[in-house]
């Protein structure tokens, strides 16, 4: 971004860094010009400015002056996706998921369709190896943990799987510090 600058061609948009921590060191995995998927769903959970406006805000070099910063809620927002059986390997496409719908409606939950589809009758089926991204928002991280795998039950998705301990360090983390 420096390098950009320096050149006369000062970086403007969405910078995503793909980060991973061993042992409390950062590693730097990608980066890419873009928005990740699906980390940033739970920052859209937490964001209360129109995103609409941020974007604009940026592209007409604005950003800095926006509305004195950005505003997030101060809640908790995390993602668990649910993926084909299979992904990241070879995955089968076409299976049915019902409850969707159900799973959206709770409160604090967001639903993001990542690789989903609809057959020649009109029903939600997987077409990709990341389905669907369950985000939850809620104050605490383990009431955001509950509520996403709350949502994630309501999905009936035979043919899908996901992660059940999406959180489990900061909600240990946070047990330990009370």
């Amino acid at each position: 971004v420096r390098g950009m600058e320096a050149e006369g061609c000062p970086f403007q948009g969405v910078l995503y860094a793909g980060v991973m921590v061993v042992k409390d060191d950062p590693y730097l995995i990608e980066y890419n010009v873009r928005f990740g998927d699906p980390e940033c769903q739970p920052m859209m959970m937490r964001l209360q400015d129109d995103l609409l406006d941020v974007l604009y805000a940026c592209a007409t070099g604005k950003l800095a002056g926006y509305k004195n910063g950005l505003s997030f809620s101060a809640n908790t927002a995390l993602v668990v996706v649910m993926a084909a059986q299979g992904y990241p390997g070879s995955y089968s496409k076409g299976g049915s998921i019902t409850g969707i719908h159900e799973a959206d409606a709770l409160p604090g939950v967001k639903v993001f369709h990542a690789g989903t589809a609809k057959n020649d009758a009109e029903e939600i089926i997987s077409f990709g190896g990341r389905v669907l991204a369950v985000s939850a928002s809620a104050p605490t991280v383990a009431e955001a943990q509950s509520r996403a795998y709350e949502a994630v039950d309501h999905i009936i998705f035979p043919e899908g799987f996901c992660r059940r301990d999406i959180g489990w360090r900061a909600v240990r983390a946070k047990g330990k510090a009370a």
